[in-house]
């Protein structure tokens, strides 16, 4: 399939990888291509950077959609925003439960950490944000910006362990007595329960023993609520509409983690649509140059040892290219090492045309 039939033909794309190999770049390319080709779009980032408002010449993102001037190229729309990870978060408990409850909730020094800081909570919340969008149902095209993960598994993994440790059957169990006896019963509590309660404070920078069982006792029959939100987007992810685009650069790590994000969405049965491999070395064949190179110039035959390294380095990449990632029929485009950083629309325009071939 060729870029502008995903683009025109899906609801949902979801562009994955590691970080720092132009995620941000090739989501915002997408969207702006999609928009430019008639399609209603919106494209939410998580990259930390925030180099998508720029590039797309607003003063800042926020969790708001923000349009983007892109009058006279085409009938459609573009949109952006940046995911604000403690916004969402706060919204999706004042949905659940009463407002006094949330501002309890929220009031919290423990959930100050959850909302924030805590590993897995940011996949959590573009998963929510996704559906968010999807149901406002105003969009022809989602376009999400993953976060950079260390690994490639974090994004489809970290709801279930964020849901797992809302949960905290085991931790409940010992915050228990301290959690019906109220700040005072502390002395209600074993040894080895006070010891436990310690470390939790340590990694979490909470200060009170108090503000842990308070936060777990809050969230009392809202367990089951996560954890549906977390499976129906998960059910979202892998509907016909959506497709997920691995990104990556033609370094030899890079594409080995980009072959086993493929396979683990495989596994998943998630729609894969192919891989995107930004910055590589396309330097065509020139043929035989020995008879050229015999009467050259010394400027020119400078100019073909030039030549020459690139192209030495274009095929090495082709080889890594295709040791790491097979010749299984996955689609690969290509986008080419440019010379700037993409910092406006018309360089998104670029990107978009490369990946479009």
């Amino acid at each position: 399939m060729r870029i502008d039939e995903l683009i025109d033909s899906r609801h949902i794309v979801v562009c994955t990888g590691a970080g720092g190999v132009g995620k941000t770049t090739t989501s915002a390319a997408l969207a702006l291509r999609a928009a430019e080709r008639g399609r209603k779009t919106i494209v939410c980032t998580i990259d930390p950077a925030r180099r998508l408002a720029q590039s797309m010449g607003l003063a800042a993102l926020d969790n708001v959609p923000h349009r983007v001037d892109i009058a006279g190229t085409g009938r459609g729309e573009l949109h952006a925003m940046m995911l604000d990870m403690k916004r969402t978060f706060d919204e999706m408990v004042m949905d659940m439960t009463s407002p006094d409850r949330a501002q309890a909730i929220m009031r919290n020094p423990f959930y100050e950490h959850v909302s924030s800081t805590l590993a897995g909570t940011q996949e959590y919340m573009a998963m929510e944000k996704l559906w968010e969008l999807h149901e406002e149902g105003g969009w022809d095209l989602i376009v999400i910006d993953t976060p950079p993960t260390r690994s490639a598994l974090d994004f489809l993994d970290a709801p279930r362990r964020l849901t797992d440790f809302l949960e905290g059957r085991f931790l409940r169990m010992m915050l228990w007595p301290y959690m019906k006896a109220g700040k005072g019963g502390l002395r209600v509590l074993n040894f080895g329960t006070q010891v436990a309660l310690r470390a939790v404070t340590r990694v979490t920078g909470s200060e009170l023993f108090a503000d842990v069982a308070e936060f777990f006792r809050s969230f009392e029959g809202m367990y089951e609520e996560f954890k549906h939100r977390s499976v129906r987007v998960r059910d979202l992810l892998g509907a016909r509409r959506t497709v997920f685009l691995v990104v990556t650069s033609p370094s030899g790590s890079s594409l080995r983690e980009a072959r086993f994000f493929a396979e683990r969405l495989a596994a998943e049965s998630m729609p894969l649509g192919g891989v995107v491999v930004n910055r590589m070395h396309v330097v065509p064949d020139a043929g035989d140059l020995t008879g050229v190179r015999a009467g050259a110039s010394a400027a020119a035959a400078q100019a073909l040892d030039t030549y020459e390294r690139w192209r030495a380095l274009a095929r090495a990449e082709e080889r890594v290219l295709a040791d790491a990632l097979g010749t299984d029929g996955l689609p690969v485009w290509r986008v080419p090492d440019l010379p700037d950083e993409v910092v406006d629309l018309d360089q998104l325009r670029t990107v978009g045309a490369l990946l479009a071939g």
